[in-house]
């Protein structure tokens, strides 16, 4: 079955968490000459998905599958962090745990489950499958604010711009999406098509990304 790159949609998603490594990808995927597939998902299906910045929205133009192999990008919310639920305000907490509780995470459960898949996160991502009682054991890191929160889900939380953990793979704050799409490339094709984006896109990754022993084994 050929590769093919899912990035995933939710109400209240944040924009760069999902674009930056929409477009990375498709750069890399064009580079090599032979990239996957890549396109916006969500769990319920094509539809238009508001993001939580300013109203913008994104099209998701397929239901996300986790029997396709390739990546599956999850991004973070965007969103006030303080604010009273009750009195009907969307913090970025309130958009992850509803996401966590959503349709979509039995479909990421069967995501990580399947060895011809990699979960990458950006940003908060990783603290709404946390929340889901996805990473339990595993490495990752989220948002600076998250830290400690991701750690108290039973997460093991390195403080790292991207942390490799074998068939997951997340980064820590909304421009590391940039980062997690150039790891990810270099993962793929190599450092050359990885190399050939920075130039492309005039950004120098940042950071030694973490890789866990179980990634380290992978990589040699």
């Amino acid at each position: 079955m050929p590769l093919s790159d899912q990035i995933v949609l939710f109400d209240g998603f944040d924009p760069l968490d999902a674009i930056a490594p929409f477009e990375v990808l498709a750069a890399g995927g064009d580079e090599a000459g032979d990239g996957p597939h890549i396109e916006f998902v969500s769990a319920e299906g094509p539809r238009r998905v508001v993001s939580g910045t300013r109203g913008m929205a994104l099209e998701a133009t397929a239901a996300l599958d986790p029997d396709l192999p390739g990546f599956v990008v999850v991004p973070g919310a965007s969103g006030p962090i303080d604010g009273d639920p009750d009195d009907g305000v969307d913090t970025i907490p309130v958009l992850l745990n509803r996401f966590s509780t959503s349709a979509a995470a039995p479909l990421l459960a069967r995501a990580l489950a399947n060895p011809e898949v990699t979960v990458a996160t950006v940003c908060g991502g990783s603290l709404a499958l946390a929340m889901a009682g996805l990473l339990e054991g595993r490495h990752a890191v989220t948002h600076a604010l998250g830290m400690d929160l991701l750690d108290a889900t039973g997460v093991h939380a390195v403080h790292a711009r991207v942390v490799d953990d074998g068939d997951l793979v997340s980064s820590g704050s909304v421009t590391s999406g940039l980062d997690l799409g150039l790891h990810l490339l270099r993962r793929r094709y190599g450092s050359h098509v990885a190399h050939a984006v920075e130039e492309l896109f005039a950004h120098e990754r940042r950071g030694t990304p973490w890789l866990s022993p179980n990634a380290e084994r992978e990589h040699a």
